[in-house]
């Protein structure tokens, strides 16, 4: 035993030394980091920096749209609540972020294009953001290509499309939305690419889920930004749904359902519970069943006269008053049974409003406005013989059996009257001031089949547990266990403010710039954003023609190629391999679903349309380009003749694209003087609008 202490304490002494010997070892040998660097990526990054913040303040006056968002920036600035027609609030919240960052105070007029910005007002940092979403797109479409196994030369041509690009740059450089909405459309793409090849070598792993989130967040920014975000969102969840086909019998994945609807709250009603009930028409406007201390007027304006009894109306916010008990009519107690005693179809039972302790009512008295209806009162024992009538029968219309509870959510009911058969229903009718203009709730006697403005469901429910009226109203004050109730009240108010949005303003105006998507796609149409006060610079919304209708050619040239693939794969004739067959179709599901989605919906909407709203489907085409290039250089061009001729039109192609981007570059910048038939000579349709100061 003391030989073994000894040695330990001879080790513990040598530990000092022995560290010492190795990291003088450690020293003698270099330290080496091996970091890899994509050269290209890094040189498009810089590129795109470049074009798009080359002179950014410049013109130092309003242009175009800017004059709308400039508004919506200053609103922000000064804390002030606006709500607009055009679109979410995110997009405008990052403009307005640049400004923050600029130390803008929101003390300028936006009245006029053309206006020239006062020294408060930073141009720089209020147009940084668009830039930098533009300056990004460039490498993240290279980016993209490699995704979808195209080669660095495709990859690279599409990232150079898009850098020269005469209109997309224009729109990057200014305050405006679109550059930012292209951005987070292709970081969707490209995120779910990443996430989805990854899937073959390292499912579940830490990349697989941040792609997978990212995804998620890129096309929520793009929503967030323009309703347009949606076409990407459909497009991503699409191809998202065609590659989860052959997942769809994995055990190991969870399966969600209705326990996370209804997570925290009990699913069947018992008597004693305490329910929220909302009508299931949801006209005019999505409601609960309310009621309050308040009754009836004695005479209303018409000279006719009502019971005077407790009102109960349809209130369409959420309110401690929308509350109602579950009541056995043969028993007093208004608490939950151990265990619950649950409510069937065909049950008659009492619901006794949680905060006036007074049952739902009806009788032979007409309703406000509905005069052919019976009135739905609270009743009040006002002892001049008019006695209760508060039983109703329980009628769940989408049961399965007659012995189905009354289920949280999934039932929906109707309550027949005892007395009289009539069935508790919403008008629709806002009740007057002395209704507080709420929604008015009647006795239908002529009830004939089945009609939504009849039914109703459970959407808050907790088991009640307090014997005393204090006590009681202390715990419907009390949020219900349910973890989401929170988001459901906060999205019921998320979409009646996008309903807001989207109804607004109804846009019946013409425009001297408006256009129709037909002249999008052969650049029929321009958009003069800004004339110099002196000199005859002038930026216009103009985009570079070689490569409109290059792209424009590719996304048809695609098309057929797919179809005469798909006829021959049907004859048993494979002319690609599988590999490369997959990475055809999903190329061209991303490419030209993404074009086809953010374009063909123009058709159906009654509003005004813009050159700049083919964006973001125009560069979906420009993606596509190289890929179809390169598919015609590598399958159909059969000898290296042809692959050299191919080979050189397409270096001719795109010097012409380039020449034409140079020379379109005095409208894209703005910031050369031309003269008149300098600019007469690139008014290459009568259609351009390029404004020519008469002398």
């Amino acid at each position: 035993m003391e030989s073994r202490s000894a040695g330990l304490e001879e080790t513990l002494g040598d530990l000092p030394s022995l560290l010492f010997c190795k990291m003088l070892r450690f020293l003698k040998r270099p330290l080496v980091v091996t970091v890899d660097i994509n050269l290209n990526l890094l040189a498009l990054t810089g590129l795109g920096l470049l074009t798009r913040l080359w002179q950014l303040s410049y013109p130092r006056a309003v242009v175009f749209d800017e004059v709308y968002y400039g508004q919506y920036i200053s609103f922000y600035m000064k804390r002030i609540f606006f709500l607009d027609d055009s679109g979410p609030p995110f997009g405008h919240m990052l403009l307005a972020l640049g400004g923050w960052l600029g130390g803008f105070d929101g003390n300028f007029l936006w009245n006029r294009i053309g206006a020239e910005y006062s020294s408060n007002v930073p141009v720089w940092s209020l147009r940084l953001l668009p830039a930098l979403a533009g300056a990004l797109s460039v490498p993240m479409a290279y980016q993209i290509l490699l995704e979808l196994h195209s080669s660095h030369f495709a990859a690279l041509g599409a990232a150079l499309l898009i850098l020269i690009e005469n209109a997309l740059i224009t729109q990057s450089r200014l305050m405006l939305l679109e550059s930012i909405l292209i951005f987070f459309n292709l970081l969707a793409v490209l995120s779910y690419l990443k996430f989805f090849n990854s899937q073959t070598h390292s499912p579940f792993s830490v990349h697989w889920w941040l792609w997978l989130m990212l995804t998620g967040v890129s096309c929520s920014c793009a929503v967030g930004i323009k309703y347009m975000g949606i076409f990407t969102y459909l497009l991503v969840l699409s191809v998202a749904a065609v590659h989860a086909w052959n997942l769809i019998g994995d055990q190991t994945l969870s399966n969600g359902g209705l326990a996370r609807i209804t997570q925290g709250q009990p699913l069947e009603v018992a008597y004693g519970s305490q329910v929220t009930l909302k009508s299931v028409s949801g006209k005019p406007l999505p409601c609960w069943l309310h009621s309050h201390k308040n009754t009836y007027p004695m005479i209303y304006e018409n000279g006719r006269g009502s019971s005077h009894q407790q009102q109960v109306t349809c209130y369409p916010f959420k309110d401690i008053n929308n509350w109602w008990i579950v009541k056995d009519p043969g028993r007093h107690q208004l608490v939950v049974n151990n265990p619950p005693r649950p409510v069937r179809h065909g049950d008659i039972v009492q619901l006794v409003h949680g905060m006036t302790t007074r049952l739902l009512n009806t009788h032979d008295v007409a309703a406000p406005l509905s005069s052919r209806s019976q009135e739905i009162s609270c009743y009040i024992d006002y002892n001049i013989s008019m006695p209760a009538q508060n039983l109703w029968k329980l009628d769940i219309v989408n049961r399965e059996s007659n012995q189905d509870t009354w289920k949280t959510i999934l039932s929906e009911v109707r309550f027949v009257h005892v007395n009289t058969s009539a069935i508790l229903k919403l008008s629709g009718a806002h009740l007057p001031d002395w209704g507080f203009r709420q929604l008015e709730v009647v006795g239908e006697k002529l009830s004939l089949g089945y009609h939504e403005s009849m039914v109703w469901n459970v959407e808050e429910h907790r088991y009640g547990k307090s014997h005393e009226q204090k006590d009681r109203e202390l715990e419907l004050h009390s949020p219900t266990q349910l973890d989401i109730s929170k988001n459901l009240s906060f999205m019921a108010r998320f979409s009646e403010l996008q309903w807001k949005m989207l109804t607004l303003k109804n846009e019946d105006l013409e425009h001297q710039y408006s256009s129709t998507p037909l002249e999008w796609l052969t650049l029929d149409t321009s958009i003069a954003y800004w004339l110099h006060p002196r000199t005859s610079a002038q930026i216009h919304l103009l985009g570079n023609i070689v490569i409109w209708t290059s792209a424009s050619l590719a996304t048809v040239a695609y098309t057929l190629l797919f179809f005469w693939y798909l006829l021959r794969r049907r004859r048993s004739i494979c002319d690609l391999p599988e590999d490369a067959w997959s990475h055809w179709v999903l190329a061209g599901a991303l490419c030209t679903g993404g074009w086809a989605l953010n374009y063909l919906p123009f058709f159906l909407m009654e509003r005004m349309l813009f050159l700049y709203h083919y964006l973001p489907a125009l560069t979906f085409q420009i993606l596509l380009l190289p890929i179809v290039l390169q598919h015609a250089s590598e399958r159909l061009c059969r000898s290296p003749l042809q692959k050299n001729v191919f080979s050189a039109l397409v270096v001719a192609w795109y010097s012409s694209a380039c020449h034409v981007s140079n020379m379109l570059r005095p409208l894209t910048y703005g910031d050369t003087s031309l003269s008149p038939g300098e600019l007469q000579a690139l008014r290459w349709k009568d259609s351009w609008d390029i404004l020519i100061r008469k002398s």
